[in-house]
């Protein structure tokens, strides 16, 4: 049985056989919800690949923290004026649930941020209906250990469970996002995780949005399927700090005239992507996209590397240092070094609720296909976008204006 995933109808018009298999979560399965067609025609189901995770975490307590009026939405774009007339899903009308491999309840894995620093103190307990909602709505992920399913019967099990998250929860449509731990890149032709997700995604009828840089849909078995689907998808590895300061600085070189000689950087990190990328091949591929914006943006890879060490005291929190050896005028030699201290997982929920929302309103426009006009999220966007943040900003802008409805 091939592993690409077959043409299929919306999720909300998909067949009912895929509803027969258990609800997520333990305990008795969660009660249909009613709602008005009203609701129908705005809730919006946002699937996240890694649900119980830092990033995934962190977006869900923000979203329902900012819709609550609890906080303002700093860092999320789609909150700002340019983006008032687009009709994208209130935050408020979002419905979260999810794939992954560990059982920690979402509340506690909330509290362990706050302990952190990384959530404000007291905000999962006020905010414990939200996140026991949202955990209801997490099953199990795969492939574990021992699992001796093919290829299709994972993709039509992860498929089967965002199907009935959808009809279970009466939405519009659902987005699912990768926001799950960076994974080697395949050696060979089998599908990868990511892969087995995103194919579920595209049989299931969910756009997609890959946050990470695992392969997802970027396979070549999988390039077909993604072209003939019918959906929007974007992206790959979120653009959160050290890149982001790199797609502003690689242009500011390059239209200064001033040539580069060698870009090196340092990133400290702890927590699962610190654990994550200790492995070489996963690095490797985490470093890719950061190299591609020098690449793009000079015209030219300098000399240096990135490094990547694991350090789990750090937690939640990074540091990225980067050194940069430039000549001036009359070959005078120069140097630029920069430091971006930061928590990742509160650099990425704003973006990941961005794009939720964005690519769900892309999909609901009719829009299919890879969304290069959202490189402004990306280390790696897709084809057709610039990696220079102030080119990227004015496509992503186009985009928003070509989202307003029509008058």
């Amino acid at each position: 049985m091939s592993a690409e995933p077959r043409p299929t109808t919306s999720p909300t018009t998909s067949g009912a056989a895929r509803d027969a298999r258990p609800a997520p979560g333990p305990g008795p399965a969660p009660a249909p919800v009613a709602t008005t067609a009203e609701d129908r025609a705005t809730r919006v189901g946002v699937w996240l690949i890694g649900a119980r995770g830092s990033v995934a975490t962190t977006a869900v307590t923000g979203c329902a923290a900012v819709a609550a009026g609890l906080h303002p939405p700093t860092g999320m774009l789609t909150e700002a004026p340019p983006f008032a007339s687009c009709a994208l899903p209130a935050l408020s009308s979002l419905v979260f649930g999810g794939h992954d491999t560990v059982d920690c309840p979402l509340p506690k894995r909330a509290e362990a941020l706050a302990a952190g620093g990384v959530l404000p103190h007291g905000l999962p307990t006020a905010l414990a209906a939200d996140l026991a909602a949202a955990d209801r709505e997490i099953t199990a992920g795969g492939p574990l250990p021992g699992d001796i399913r093919t290829e299709d019967q994972l993709i039509e099990a992860f498929a089967a469970d965002m199907t009935a998250f959808v009809r279970r929860n009466d939405l519009a449509r659902a987005v699912v996002v990768n926001v799950s731990s960076t994974e080697p890149a395949p050696a060979g032709s089998a599908l990868p995780p990511s892969s087995l997700y995103a194919a579920a995604a595209l049989r299931a009828g969910c756009p997609y949005v890959n946050f990470t840089p695992s392969t997802g849909l970027h396979h070549p078995r999988l390039r077909e399927a993604a072209s003939a689907c019918g959906l929007p998808y974007a992206g790959r590895d979120g653009k959160t700090g050290q890149t982001l300061l790199r797609s502003v600085l690689g242009p500011m070189f390059a239209q200064r005239a001033l040539t580069v000689r060698a870009w090196s950087g340092t990133n400290l990190l702890g927590g699962g992507d610190g654990a994550s990328l200790a492995d070489p091949a996963a690095a490797a591929a985490k470093n890719a996209g950061k190299e591609r914006v020098l690449a793009d943006t000079l015209g030219t890879v300098p000399e240096g590397e990135v490094h990547i060490d694991d350090v789990p005291a750090l937690g939640d929190w990074k540091t990225a240092w980067d050194h940069i050896a430039f000549d001036g005028f009359l070959g005078s030699r120069m140097v630029l070094q920069t430091t971006w201290q930061g928590c990742d997982s509160a650099l990425a929920a704003p973006l990941v609720l961005d794009l939720a929302r964005l690519v769900a309103r892309a999909h609901e426009a009719g829009l299919t296909g890879p969304r290069p006009e959202l490189g402004f999220y990306f280390k790696d966007p897709d084809d057709g976008a610039s990696s220079a943040l102030p080119r990227q900003y004015d496509a992503l802008l186009a985009f928003a204006r070509r989202l307003e409805p029509t008058r």
